[in-house]
């Protein structure tokens, strides 16, 4: 597995090949363009591999899924059009394993457990809604997380995905009283200097879908003092 760092546009390359790049997305960078008109992840990785490889012309890159923009983390891209479908059947037939962590202030009610809940995105505000019986224009959303550590005044949280909902995983956690770091959205009662919430991508394990190897690929915690406290 390759590490590299861009220091032309501070991209950090976690994992790359002919047909896929993982780099360790940083606060505030957008998965893919929208409407603020701030360059997209997705234009950054592909100005990389331009210039890496001195290729002319328009770069393929094929976006797979995406994070949350206050989010950190893993984000996978397709580099070649075999690789994508292949990428993206992967991800709904949910044969790609994800797991996050997460800062929460309040220790979650067991120490381990699965939610449920069905949720509903609002899209005047950007914002989903749990509810724990299905209601109209609801999707079910499943997640399993584990209390990883104790800090002085927070807790370290680590989850795993089996849904991939708006906002999952902010959502559930403020359900059961664990708003994340910096998530004034969802609860919390402060926001991050940075304008970036303490949840990040950490791990993601999947099958290679061209060589049909085994991949895994860990991303380092951002270099704030809170995470780098997670690691002692």
């Amino acid at each position: 597995m390759s590490k590299t760092l861009s220091n032309k546009n501070n991209l950090q390359v976690l994992h790359e090949d002919n047909h896929i790049i993982v780099v360790n997305k940083r606060v505030g960078d957008i998965v893919q363009g929208d409407k603020t008109g701030d360059k997209p992840l997705s234009d950054v990785v592909k100005d990389y591999i331009a210039h890496k490889y001195n290729k002319p012309g328009n770069v393929y890159l094929g976006v797979v899924h995406r994070l949350d923009r206050p989010t950190t983390g893993i984000v996978l891209f397709s580099k070649t059009s075999k690789a994508l479908p292949r990428l993206n059947k992967l991800f709904a037939e949910k044969n790609i394993e994800k797991t996050y962590w997460a800062l929460v202030k309040n220790a979650p009610p067991t120490e381990a457990d699965t939610l449920t809940h069905y949720l509903k995105k609002n899209p005047k505000n950007n914002k989903s809604t749990a509810y724990t019986k299905e209601v109209k224009d609801s999707k079910r959303a499943v997640l399993h997380y584990k209390l990883l550590k104790k800090l002085d005044n927070f807790n370290l949280l680590e989850i795993n995905l089996e849904t991939g909902r708006h906002h999952q995983i902010r959502c559930q956690l403020a359900s059961i009283g664990c708003p994340i770091k910096g998530d004034l959205k969802y609860g919390f009662d402060r926001s991050n200097k940075d304008g970036g919430i303490h949840l990040h991508s950490r791990y993601l394990s999947f099958v290679h879908p061209v060589k049909n190897e085994p991949v895994s690929i860990e991303a380092p915690l951002p270099d704030d003092a809170l995470w780098q406290g997670c690691l002692e």
